[in-house]
Formats: structure tokens, sequence, C-alpha cells
């Protein structure tokens, strides 16, 4: 493909990615259910809070909204490919922010209402920002395709510990419904605000100066439709492999508080919380380093080895205590955060980044299968304080994950089918 250059040559390739930073960091929010349910939620451990509801209608608003965001990061990818990324942003922002201000309305015979808002709205609107910011900047990147997803990723990563002290001073200065409404303000500005400041290069867009490397990993550069992407037995074979790597850190990013205020746990209640804000940070760090090394080693490579990371720390987690196992947790994170960098620039390796949104949204179904099914399967066990067999398990699905890796090769050229 001949070089191309931009075509307002004085134009910064980094400012849709600040851009794109900044609107993740708000999406980081999907991270911080937690410090939501226990204001909403009455329990032992928080008789004070709003609603006499079942916990489950805690798990269904914040499972409802990881699953509907990987419905949204397809349609969003979709849509993107054919009216660009900033209609896209705007209308992410417009659903994002009305669902996170209509949740105010929620009450305790109306639950419903916080699952349509909070799970369903704001799910979409999450997806639809998710993908495109992501693809929008890998187009930018050809030559730092890994390092500019991990920046990205990881700014959403970041986002669960900037707006963990924001939304636990603005519950307590206006009540956690009021939050909300404050919050989907806060969303709908960053993302009309943001929008205006991404746009994609021209297609075929290298830097100047850029010569492509010799592919690794045997990928050669092509595009795929996202119908021929499906018809690639890798596209199931990755979506799978993100199912089960991402198994540890869906078990365990709920569940790290739990697990330090076990009264065998060794540690006291400020370690247990600071268990939160470790698996956060390592989860947020762990998307730009991996994703970064993997231009250099190669994707495949990468990930095997974070799959064999995932699988040892989640063991790990069952066999210590204390400020040991702390140091599992944060391992737990870190590996999860590389492949939440690692996979959407393998996307684009193999499919290419024209229809990279659309792709990697649809593989996303695969991560929101597994964190959904993670999170159930771990709050089941828990409640019979079997959470060895929980790691398990997640550490099995990383197993699984790991042999489907080793077998994974890149797909043929379109005219060798």
């Amino acid at each position: 493909m001949e070089s191309n250059t931009i075509s307002a040559p004085k134009f910064n390739r980094w400012i849709p990615v600040a851009a794109s930073i900044a609107i993740q960091l708000c999406l980081g929010t999907a991270y911080i259910w937690s410090v939501f349910q226990s204001y909403l939620i009455i329990s032992p451990s928080t008789p004070n809070a709003l609603f006499n509801w079942p916990a489950s209608h805690g798990t269904l608003a914040y499972s409802l909204l990881l699953g509907v965001l990987t419905i949204g990061s397809t349609i969003g990818g979709r849509l993107q490919d054919k009216l660009k990324p900033r209609p896209v942003i705007i209308a992410a922002g417009v659903i994002l922010g009305l669902g996170f201000f209509m949740a105010k309305f929620t009450t305790e015979a109306a639950p419903w209402l916080l699952w349509l808002t909070y799970g369903i709205l704001g799910g979409f609107g999450m997806g639809m920002s998710y993908t495109t910011t992501i693809a929008c900047c890998q187009k930018w990147f050809p030559d730092k395709r890994g390092l500019v997803t991990g920046i990205i990723v990881s700014a959403l990563g970041f986002g669960g510990l900037v707006f963990t002290p924001v939304a636990e001073a603005l519950i307590r200065s206006y009540g956690v419904l009021n939050t909300f409404s404050i919050l989907g303000v806060v969303f709908f500005v960053v993302n009309i605000a943001g929008a205006f400041f991404i746009n994609s290069p021209p297609e075929g867009f290298k830097p100047e100066g850029w010569t492509p490397p010799a592919p690794k990993d045997g990928i050669i550069a092509q595009s795929f439709t996202p119908s021929e992407a499906l018809k690639t037995p890798q596209f199931y074979m990755v979506t799978l492999a993100f199912m089960c790597a991402t198994a540890a850190g869906s078990m365990m990013i709920p569940m790290a508080k739990i697990l330090g205020l076990q009264p065998d746990s060794g540690l006291t209640k400020e370690a247990a919380v600071a268990g939160v804000m470790i698996i956060t940070g390592f989860n947020s760090f762990g998307r730009l380093f991996w994703a970064g090394i993997s231009d250099k080693l190669g994707r495949r490579k990468v990930l095997l080895i974070l799959l064999v990371i995932a699988a040892l720390s989640i063991i790990g987690v069952s066999f210590t205590k204390a400020y040991l196992m702390l140091a599992f947790i944060a391992v737990i994170g870190f590996s999860y955060g590389g492949f939440l960098g690692v996979f959407p620039a393998l996307t684009a390796d193999f499919w290419g980044t024209k229809n990279v949104a659309t792709i990697y949204g649809m593989i996303l179904l695969g991560f929101g299968v597994g964190a959904v099914a993670s999170s159930y399967i771990v709050a089941y066990f828990s409640a019979a304080k079997a959470f060895t067999t929980a790691f398990v398990i997640a550490a099995a699905a990383a197993v699984v994950g790991f042999a489907i890796i080793a077998l994974l090769k890149a797909p043929k050229l379109k005219a060798e089918k």
C-alpha cells in the first residue's frame, strides 16, 4: 500500500490520544460498582444503606453493565466504520450521561430502573466509546500499535482509582443517587468535548519516515471485513482465549477486599481496603506495560507469559495469607491488565485496523461472558467459603487459554482461502 501523509501537516497525532484518555478515565467507573453498592444495598456490613434489596439486585446491575458494554462495543464499532468516530462518541456520551443521570430516580420499589439506566444505558454508552477510541488511536500509530493501545486502556483502569475517592466524596455530600446524576453530567461533557478532538487519519496513513518492520508470528498486513473475520477459525480461538484469560482478574477484582477481611487472612481492615487499590493500580499499569512489550516480543508470546502468570498467581492466593496474599493479588491485577492491553492489538494485527472497532467489539463478547460468569462463580463459592474451588476453576481456564494461544496462528491471506 502506498504511504500517505496527514492532510493537515501540523496536526499532532497525540491529540486524539489525549482526548481518548479523558474519555476512558470516565469509563473506569465500570470498576467501582462496589462503592455504589455499599451505599445502595443494606447488608450486615452496610446497615445504613438506602435500599433493603437482596445482593443479587446489585450483581445484576453490574452484570448488565458489563454484558451490554460488549454489545455497545460491537455496535459502536460498526457505526464508526460507517460514520467516523466523532458522531459515535457524541452519541455514546449522550447515552452514557443519560443512563447515569436517570439512575437518580431509582426507588426501592423499582430496582428495574437502576438495571435499565446504570446497567443497560450506561453499559451501552461505555461500550460505544471504548472500542471507537481504541480503534481510532491504533490507526494513528501503526508504528506503536501495542503501546498506544496500552495507553488508552490503562486510562480506563486508572479511572477506577480516580473515581473511587471522587464518588466517595460526592456520596457523602450529596447522597448516592444524586452522585449518579452528577457523574452522568460529567461523562456527558467529557465525551462531547473529547469527540471534537478525535478524528481518523487518511486511509493507509503511515508516519513520516516510518517503514513497517518485518511481521512477527507470521502476521501479514491485510484488512478483513467483520463477516470475513467471522469465517476465520482464529476469530473463535481468540474470543475463547480472551474469555479464559480474564477469569482470574474477573474473580479477584470484586473479591480482593472480602478476602482481606476474612478472620484468618492476617490483614487489618486498612490493609484489606488497600488490596482493592493495589489490584486496580496494577491492573492499570499492566495494560500499558504488557501492551508496549508486545510490540517487541510479539502478541502471542506475551499472552502465553501472561496466562502462566495468571494461573500460578490465582493458585498462589489460595495458599497464602497476609501480605504475601496481597502480592499475589497485585500480580493477578498486573496480568489481567495485560490481557486487556494485548488482545486489542492482536485483533488489529490479525484482521487489520480498518474494521478493528467492529471486530474487537465482537471479540469482547468473550470477555463479557467470561467476566459475568466469573463473577457469579466466585459469588457462589464464596457464599460457602470455598474460595479455593473458585480459584482452581480460574487457573484451569488460564490453562485452556494457554493451549489455545499456543496453537494460534495468524489468518491466511484472503486470496489463499
